[in-house]
């Protein structure tokens, strides 16, 4: 009597990893199935076929589809013009807006202008324009780091007498310029201040070149200042970031520390430079 032999079981193909950035499991699955989706979603930036997110997030079709189509009703999802393709909804735009609008430039800069003191041991400033001035909205400094200029937050100082100040300038078209230096007669605190609109131009067309500014004593006697922009999302100037110490103490390898922590800043705030990259 012959013993049947059952074939062998063929092995059951491999499914390509996930795409998307594993993440931790939740406590209820639905929820960490559709955050799944929408992180495949989010990961291409045409709109993907069910069939494709179903092999990325190892969900079946079904389930996917039955996801999705909650997901399409909340509008976090949109069906696309290609039949059985989704994209990333509206909804989501809206809700990130929401979150964009609490963003904070002083709660972003506060562990940053904390390490950039302890790295210089000067006073870290804060500053946002208001009109023709500068207004100080944050600093960091140490008591016990000896001598160190403290501004006042809530101070203010004129636009052309201030490192932060020509930051903004600098922006501004030729004519706003002029306006400015004639609302305001471009007055002087001392004499290294810039009083001549020809002079200002032309510091204001090194500020663009170089991407930073400086204050030589030209607010107050004995104090230099050198500062760097903090730009949002959009790439808008909504900050200047600064550090003020005794000229005579005043070094120019700071100026690296200085742009390197105005950068980590306006990357927590969304802002990305022309290749892409946060800076």
């Amino acid at each position: 009597m012959s013993r049947r032999t059952t074939p062998p079981v063929p092995p059951r193909p491999q499914i390509p990893q996930a795409s998307v950035a594993p993440r931790e499991p939740t406590a209820i699955q639905v929820l960490e199935r559709m955050m799944s989706l929408l992180d495949a979603l989010s990961a291409h930036s045409d709109p993907v076929s069910l069939k494709e997110l179903a092999r990325t997030t190892r969900l079946h079709p079904s389930t996917a589809h039955r996801i999705l189509n909650d997901l399409v009703v909340g509008r976090y999802v949109d069906r696309a013009e290609t039949p059985g393709a989704y994209r990333l909804g509206m909804r989501l735009l809206e809700l990130g807006n929401l979150v964009k609008a609490r963003l904070s430039v002083r709660d972003a800069a506060l562990e940053p202008m904390r390490e950039l003191h302890k790295r210089t041991g000067q006073t870290v400033n804060l500053s946002v324009r208001q009109g023709d001035e500068i207004v100080y909205v944050d600093r960091s400094y140490s008591e016990r780091s000896g001598m160190q200029v403290v501004r006042a937050i809530g101070g203010r100082a004129p636009l052309h007498l201030t490192s932060s100040g020509k930051l903004f300038l600098a922006l501004d078209e030729p004519r706003l310029i002029r306006a400015y230096a004639t609302r305001t007669g471009l007055a002087g605190h001392t004499r290294n201040s810039l009083t001549d609109i020809n002079k200002l131009e032309r510091e204001l067309s090194l500020v663009r070149t170089h991407g930073y500014a400086r204050d030589n004593e030209e607010l107050e006697v004995g104090v230099r200042c050198i500062a760097a922009g903090i730009r949002d999302d959009s790439g808008r100037l909504v900050a200047g970031l600064s550090v003020s110490a005794p000229a005579e103490r005043m070094q120019d390898d700071w100026l690296a520390k200085l742009l390197q922590t105005a950068g980590t800043i306006s990357a927590d705030l969304g802002f990305t430079s022309d290749d892409g990259a946060p800076r």
